[in-house]
Order: structure tokens, then C-alpha cells, then sequence
């Protein structure tokens, strides 16, 4: 049953006013509106649940995040049904997604009962050495304290509220304050309920973890300008992210910002790979382009070629592929407003091909296919931006240099690709080291949408991709962005923390 209110410190918090859920089918239902107030709220009780949540056992945390896994699979059907009328996703991808969500929760179990993201460290006193002693040290991550995340509109479960950024701040030692997504309320006022019942069964501070529904960008300021908040965690809009980033900055004790705000994940395909199975990838390429409606952020939105039979082979292929591709609805109206735009300002750039042009609903898409010369694109910063949805730009190189050019002004991404074949090697070693400083994951031979949950993971790049670098929102290492070392000289062994004992 849904409460259509706040979940602060272990209350469901009604608000001075209420917004709809747009679901594609089935009833509206209302809930509450965050307010300044709710932050200041969540966000005290989070510090008051750090002094004990911090030092929690590891096994005392991973029982929390197993626990939370369960409680969200019994209420799996609950989820799956709000899901998916929320967001418009198919049902086996919501089923597929809450796996995912799952997963990660006990992923994170496993990694921290290991007690290798502890980095722990231990230099032995020395205390004849000359000219100078040295004192016995140890050194160990430790938990920040209280993390906001923010929902994200393309991920309900996996990159919303027990998602990744959360099962990752919990197994750290952080107490979580997320900031819902309006897109998918009720999808996470029932994953709410099952964090706050494993909250209870495993007898827990309630600040361990609040949920604010709604709110205008107020909330959204208020939550990572709030001083007790010590990092933020974001997947979303360039712009959004980049607005949020920046409070994040200018706050008087700046906090770090970890923010996943897009890509193009550019794709190669060399001449060899071209020449042997042109066709196939081209079919491979449209499919991964229209995957969920093209609504991932791994979304692989261009392919570099070089002109001639190949190219031409490739492109008819993925134009009769994506011809044949169904409409389908996206996740709210206005990403769905957004996409049509996008694809009108990059079908009006200079020297841009229209292959596949399509009449959209008002929630639904179709795909769009576009052509350009590398020499009308380099420098077009308009035909390098994200365009969230089945949208899918060739650009057409007269020959390798040229193509490591195109490689070369590409901005930070999360994801470059080679397709490629044994005598692609020569051409495949100019452009690795590009791809490397351009991206956080390099593939070969394959397309970047699913994005596996594991220990080798990244899921991150330069900016624009991520705000920092530096930092995971997948897979294990993510668990750092929430830890800092701290090192203990000299202190009594009853005084050091149990996990260096």
C-alpha cells in the first residue's frame, strides 16, 4: 500500500502539498511534495545515525544489505507492476533490473565481509632508528558520514533509491539521504519500505536512511548545500548535474560531487571488421541503439567509419534494422519532448544526411538516423551531444588519420569501442591510447549497453561523463567514493577501530 509521504528517520512525512505519478496505464496516485524542512529533518537524524551506523561491524552491515535484497524481493511483484506503469519499461526489464538491484545489495555483502576496500595498513615502530624514530602506524578507509543521492529517471531500481550509489554508501558505513525521482514515486516509496523494514529487522538507527519524494529545485539545493551532507551521488542531465556540482563546489566546506551526466560512447568500426561483417554489426549496432528505447547512458549514439562499400554496407544494414523497429514509450513526457527536439536541431546542422526521420508520440519514440562528413563534424560541438533516445549519427572518415582525429576531439565518455578484426591491430594501437583518456571502459567487438556488476567494473570518465575521474558509480571500487584514509600514530590498541585489531 502506498502512503504517498516522505519516509524521515523511520515516519511516513506527509506535505503541505501533493503531485500526480503520470503512469502509462492504471491509476494516478498522489504524493507528497519535498520541502526545505524534510531535508533539514533527514539530514539531522542521518548525522544522529552516524555515531552508531559508522561503527557498525562489516558483518553487521552486510547482514543490513542481504536483508534489504530480501525484503525487496518479496515485495518483487508490488514493484515490477508500479514500475513499469511508471516508467513505461517492459516487465521482464523491471524483473531483470530489481535482479540487478539485488544483486549489487549482496555484491557489496560479499565485498565488505572480504575487508579489502579497508586498504589497511600497518608500519611497525621503529624506535631505535636514527637519526630519527619512527612511531608505529596504521592507516584504514573510514565512512564520511551522511551521502545524498538523487534517483535517476532511466533506472527505477538499479540507479535509484537501494541502487548502486545507496548499497555502496550503506556498506561503507554512510547513512543515505535519498532524493526520489518524480518520474517513478511509487516505484520508490515500495523500495523505501522494504529498506526501512530490513532497517527494523536488523534494529538500526532509523537516520540510517530517509527518502524525500518531489520538490522543486529547492530541495534539490537544499540537500547538497545542506552541511551535515559530506557527498553527493547523481546520475542524470549534463545540466542538472553540472548546476548541482557547482553548489556542491561553492558550499563553504565544498563536498565532492560524484555525478554520471552522459555520453555519446562513440564506436569504431575499423576497416577489417568492416570488410569481413559490415552488415552484422550495422544490425548489432541498431539494436543496442534502440535497446529500452535508447534511454541508457551507455547508449552508443555514434559510429565512426571509413567511406567507401563497407561504410555503405553498414549503414544500409542499420537502416533496415532500425526500420523495423517499434515505437516505444519513453520515460516520461518531457524526455520524450526532448528527444524529438534533439533530433530536429541535429537534422538542421550543416551537412548532415537524414537516413531515417520518424513521427513520434507524445511518450513515444521512434528511431531518427543521421550521416556526416568528419569535416562537417569536427568542431560541430552541437552534433557531439548526447541526444537521450534511439538516435543514431555516422560519421563518415576519408581514411585513418582522419578517423584519429575524430577520436581525438571527443570529450570525456563512459564507454569507446572498437569493432576490429586481426589485421585492424595496426590501426587499433594508434587509437587505444586515445580511448583510454577518453573513457572509462574500452570494448571490443561488442556494444556497451549492460553494464555488468562486478568487481572490474567502471562506469564513469572525464567530464563531461562523470565529474570525477577518478571514481565508479559500478562495481566494487565504487565503495571509495564514501570512504577516506585516516591514519592512527601512536593511539593504544583499545582505542583503534575493531576492523584493525
Amino acid at each position: 500500500m502506498l502512503t504517498g509521504n516522505h519516509l524521515i528517520a523511520g515516519q511516513w512525512i506527509a506535505g503541505d502539498a501533493t503531485f500526480e505519478n503520470t503512469p502509462t496505464s492504471g491509476p494516478v496516485n498522489s504524493f507528497a511534495v519535498g520541502r526545505v524542512s524534510d531535508v533539514n529533518a533527514a539530514c539531522e537524524a542521518a548525522e544522529d545515525a552516524f555515531a552508531s551506523f559508522g561503527a557498525t561491524s562489516r558483518a553487521d552491515r552486510a547482514a543490513f544489505l542481504r536483508r534489504i535484497a530480501e525484503e525487496i524481493d518479496a515485495r518483487g511483484d508490488a514493484i515490477t507492476d508500479i514500475g513499469s506503469r511508471e516508467s513505461g519499461l517492459p516487465t521482464a526489464r523491471l524483473e531483470g533490473e530489481r535482479g540487478r538491484t539485488t544483486g549489487q545489495l549482496r555484491l557489496f555483502a560479499d565485498h565488505i565481509e572480504a575487508g579489502d576496500f579497508l586498504d589497511r595498513r600497518h608500519d611497525v615502530a621503529l624506535p631505535d632508528r636514527q637519526p630519527l624514530p619512527r612511531p608505529e602506524l596504521y592507516m584504514m578507509q573510514r565512512p564520511i558520514g551522511p551521502v545524498a543521492v538523487f534517483g535517476a529517471s532511466n533506472f527505477p531500481l538499479a540507479f535509484s533509491v537501494a541502487g548502486g550509489d545507496t548499497a555502496s554508501a550503506l556498506a561503507a558505513g554512510c547513512p543515505v539521504v535519498v532524493k526520489g525521482h518524480s518520474a517513478h514515486p511509487g516505484t520508490s516509496e515500495i523500495v523505501a519500505q522494504a529498506i526501512d523494514a530490513a532497517r527494523i529487522a536488523c534494529d538500526l538507527h532509523p537516520g540510517v536512511f530517509s527518502l524525500i519524494q518531489g520538490g522543486k529545485r529547492d530541495v534539490g539545493q537544499a540537500v547538497v548545500q545542506h552541511p551535515l551532507i559530506r557527498a553527493v551521488g547523481f546520475t542524470g542531465s549534463l545540466g542538472g548535474g553540472r548546476a548541482l556540482f557547482d553548489l556542491c563546489a561553492a558550499r563553504p566546506e565544498p563536498i565532492p560531487f560524484f555525478g554520471e551526466l552522459g555520453s555519446v560512447n562513440p564506436m569504431f568500426l575499423l576497416p577489417g571488421a568492416a570488410t569481413a561483417r559490415a552488415a552484422e554489426i550495422g544490425t548489432g549496432w541498431a539494436g543496442s541503439l534502440t535497446m529500452g528505447a535508447g534511454q541508457f547512458c551507455t547508449n552508443p549514439g555514434i559510429a565512426v567509419v571509413l567511406e567507401g562499400d563497407d561504410s555503405l554496407a553498414f549503414a544500409q544494414a542499420a537502416r533496415d534494422a532500425l526500420a523495423q523497429a517499434p515505437a516505444q514509450a519513453m520515460l516520461t513526457d518531457g524526455i520524450a519532448q526532448a528527444y524529438t527536439g534533439g533530433a530536429a536541431s541535429v537534422a538542421d546542422q550543416p551537412g548532415v544526411e537524414t537516413l531515417i526521420r520518424s513521427e513520434c508520440g507524445t511518450r513515444e519514440a521512434r528511431p531518427f538516423l543521421f550521416r556526416v562528413k568528419a569535416e562537417d563534424w569536427l568542431g560541430n560541438e552541437t552534433l557531439a551531444e548526447e541526444v537521450f533516445g534511439p538516435l543514431g549519427l555516422i560519421i563518415v572518415a576519408r581514411d585513418a588519420d582522419e578517423m584519429v582525429s575524430i577520436a581525438q576531439s571527443f570529450k570525456g565518455q563512459l564507454t569507446a569501442t572498437l569493432q576490429l578484426d586481426d589485421g585492424d591491430a595496426a590501426l587499433g594501437q594508434r587509437l587505444l591510447p586515445i580511448l583510454e583518456r577518453m573513457a572509462g571502459r574500452v570494448l571490443a567487438n561488442g556494444f556497451p549497453t549492460g553494464v555488468e556488476v562486478c568487481d572490474t567494473m567502471v562506469h564513469g570518465g572525464p567530464y563531461p561523463a562523470s565529474t570525477n575521474f577518478g571514481a565508479t558509480s559500478v562495481g566494487t571500487l565504487s565503495i571509495r567514493r564514501w570512504l577516506r584514509p585516516v591514519c592512527y600514530q601512536n593511539l593504544p590498541v583499545s582505542l583503534l577501530p575493531a576492523d584493525l585489531g
